[in-house]
């Protein structure tokens, strides 16, 4: 339904409900205003649908996307809307459909055995896998909640023996390979079998949600919370996972404070659940979440975890900043806590969130890495520099340590491909990863790091990777030059790689430049491959390609190169540069490449029967037969193209000339512009923030302390 059409029946909604006519503090609420009842319209809409449509429950027969797949998600959704109508309204025809909609599982429910679409998860029930009847438990009990004391008894006690409890004892007692594990699917199933305990007075299962089968305190809710968080409230599978571990997190966590109080679940482990909101919401650009690891590039903070999260986050904290969140969001949930943060929102209660630099610390002790977001302005849509110097982030991880990502108002400039997955979409796989995941979305040259040999780092075995943090030396997280330095010696035998990589601000430009230095040290002869995936549609290059028109090779045979057309070879010595075009801005890439370095024009798409993989361009410096290598990069956004006016301003790249030496345990470049202004930077090998370094450019004395220094060469005073 459109938000249009929800607002005018959210009029009506409004005219006969008085409680939305005086939020807190007494001020008027117009409709436009007015989040919850917005929220309340669409659930009418969307179930009196259901009810018009009459209680459909059918046998389980189909994989993610298949008609009974879908027909019982939207029941889980009618259960939780409709209940907590009936809790708003009071409307019987929600407690009636409610009612009939779990008297019908209740029929099905004890009959049914392993789902036989199976695959390679632990098989649900109702769904193909597992998680899919947690997700279902954690929002049916959520909305039978809310009807349970008002039905007769006999209803109820069907509903309760025959639904909710083999449920959550099916997750529980009967998939301790699920619920104790350390893992979202085990957080989904220790919220359903929770919550379960809590609504049905049942002790033995909410301490078995909280602290693992034998309630030792070693798996469970508590633990999970222990283990896939570091204390930044960074979530160890990544940024899109995280927000999918959110609702069974925050919602139990809800549940957990209104009936355990003692536990203090907001405070607990220097309050991890408000710390992993925050979080969720600062791993965005422009609300979608950054797409390392398997994720799915469309998902953005406008999601029902999302929802959920930014509603109690806000009511146990009454932090403003989550209203403008849930302004942005345009949605909130039908519970009183979405309801609390509508009326603040329509109070006029909201203050900006601020998008900061920020390191995230990655691992549960904060010291396996980090992700580096780089930002410039703290806008929600302002320039980020991502660099992934992360944990592997378990079987969703992908082989891409020192990866890095660059994103602006026109949107992802420097790219990541996420999953390959149609989520949902039965001919697809069923909806599940596809093969090519593997052998392409989570292959090292997929991303926008070092390849060694044409290997994956760590052999391509994610436990190995797991065991192998990268280290992240340094972060400078203000002033005109951020930074972030990492190093990792453990991704591929006996080549140590070590990456600095500096957002700089520089007077006159309107957007900052990304300087890359990355350096490889190993013994033996190597073949060093550095790929840059973009987004956009090449304009120029100064690089003299051989280009491939009649025929496409491929690059490789395997670890992803299989599944790369090689659309051009060439060479250039010294500075090299490939300009682009994405959206109103051109962005140029400079490059200092090693000596004997070529330089492939790549497309992704190859050995692709089924057209699973989307086709996107890469750029890829290779040198062969090295030892030690030094890969020296800027990318320079620059110029704009107005196609209504069919104008185009500085097209042409301001960078004309880069010069890198290493000299006094240092690398410095210098950069010069087509304007003869210049500047150079100097990143030190000795990262500690009090050590105090000393080169000299140009015959003049460059000084600076810590990691990172600057140099401003067109005049005598120094940033």
């Amino acid at each position: 339904m459109t938000r249009s059409l929800a607002l005018l029946i959210a009029a009506a909604t409004l005219a006969s409900w008085p409680a939305f006519a005086q939020p807190e503090g007494g001020a008027a609420v117009s409709v436009q205003a007015s989040l919850f009842a917005e929220e309340v319209a669409r659930a009418r809409h969307e179930v009196d649908a259901a009810i018009r449509a009459g209680v459909n429950v059918p046998v389980p027969r189909d994989p993610g996307g298949g008609v009974t797949h879908e027909q019982h998600k939207r029941n889980y959704r009618t259960i939780f809307e409709g209940g907590q109508l009936y809790r708003l309204t009071g409307d019987r025809r929600y407690l009636d459909h409610v009612r009939a909609l779990l008297l019908a599982y209740a029929d099905l429910y004890p009959g049914l055995g392993r789902h036989p679409a199976a695959a390679n998860q632990v098989a649900g029930r109702l769904f193909w896998q597992s998680l899919n009847d947690s997700v279902f438990l954690v929002n049916a009990v959520q909305g039978y909640a809310e009807i349970r004391d008002v039905l007769p008894a006999a209803d109820r006690q069907r509903i309760d023996d025959n639904v909710i409890c083999p449920m959550a004892h099916f997750l529980s007692d009967e998939s301790p390979e699920v619920i104790d594990r350390i893992h979202n699917h085990a957080t989904w199933a220790a919220a359903g079998v929770g919550l379960s305990g809590y609504l049905l007075g049942d002790r033995d299962l909410v301490d078995k949600a909280l602290l693992g089968l034998d309630k030792s305190g070693k798996t469970g809710f508590l633990r999970q919370l222990d283990l896939l968080f570091s204390p930044d409230g960074y979530y160890a599978e990544g940024p899109y996972y995280q927000r999918y571990a959110l609702q069974p997190f925050v919602v139990f966590a809800a549940a957990i404070a209104a009936h355990d109080p003692d536990r203090e679940i907001f405070a607990y482990r220097d309050a991890i659940v408000l710390k992993a909101v925050r979080a969720a919401i600062d791993v965005t650009h422009n609300g979608y979440f950054i797409p390392v690891n398997d994720a799915i590039r469309d998902k953005s903070l406008r999601t029902e975890e999302l929802y959920h999260a930014v509603a109690i986050a806000y009511g146990a904290t009454k932090d403003p900043t989550f209203l403008s969140i849930a302004d942005w969001q345009g949605r909130t949930v039908l519970t009183p806590a979405g309801e609390q943060l509508a009326g603040d929102l329509a109070a006029r209660k909201a203050q900006p969130w601020r998008f900061d630099s920020r390191a995230l610390g990655d691992g549960p002790d904060g010291k396996q890495g980090a992700l580096v977001l780089l930002r410039t302005d703290g806008g929600r849509d302002g320039p980020l520099l991502v660099a992934k110097n992360s944990v592997q982030g378990m079987g969703h991880g992908h082989f891409d340590r020192l990866n890095w990502l660059y994103f602006d108002e026109t949107g992802p400039v420097v790219t990541d491909y996420g999953a390959a997955r149609f989520l949902n979409v039965e001919a697809k796989h069923g909806g599940r990863y596809v093969p090519e995941n593997n052998s392409w979305a989570k292959a090292s040259i997929a991303h926008n790091t070092l390849v060694v040999d044409e290997q994956n780092q760590f052999g391509g075995k994610w436990k190995v990777g797991e065991e192998r943090p990268t280290q992240q030396l340094a972060a400078g997280l203000a002033g005109p030059t951020r930074y972030s330095i990492a190093a990792i010696d453990t991704a591929y035998k006996g080549v140590a790689m070590r990456r600095a990589l500096l957002l700089v601000e520089v007077e006159g430009l309107a957007n900052p430049l990304t300087i890359d230095i990355l350096r490889a040290t190993g013994g033996g002869r190597h073949v060093y491959d550095l790929p840059l995936h973009f987004s956009g549609h090449i304009i120029d290059s100064d690089i003299d390609f051989a280009r491939h028109l009649a025929e496409r090779p491929v690059l490789g045979t395997a670890n992803g190169y299989q599944h790369l057309w090689v659309d051009g070879v060439g060479a250039r010595a010294g500075k090299a540069r490939l300009t682009w075009m994405q959206g109103s801005r051109f962005y140029s890439y400079h490059m200092l490449p090693p000596a004997g370095a070529r330089f492939i024009l790549a497309e992704s798409g190859a050995n692709d029967p089924q057209f699973n993989l989307r086709r996107e361009p890469a750029l890829i410096q290779r040198v062969e037969g090295a030892a030690d290598a030094v890969f020296v990069s800027l990318l320079e956004p620059h110029g704009k193209y107005d196609a209504s006016s069919e104008s185009v301003v500085a097209s042409k790249a301001r960078v004309s000339a880069m010069d890198h030496r290493r000299a006094d345990g240092a690398d410095i470049l210098t950069v010069t512009f087509a304007d003869g202004r210049r500047f150079a930077v100097a990143v030190a090998e000795d990262v500690a923030p009090t050590a105090r370094h000393r080169t000299t450019v140009d015959g003049r004395a460059f000084e600076w302390t810590g990691p990172v220094g600057r140099l401003d060469l067109s005049r005598e005073t120094r940033k």
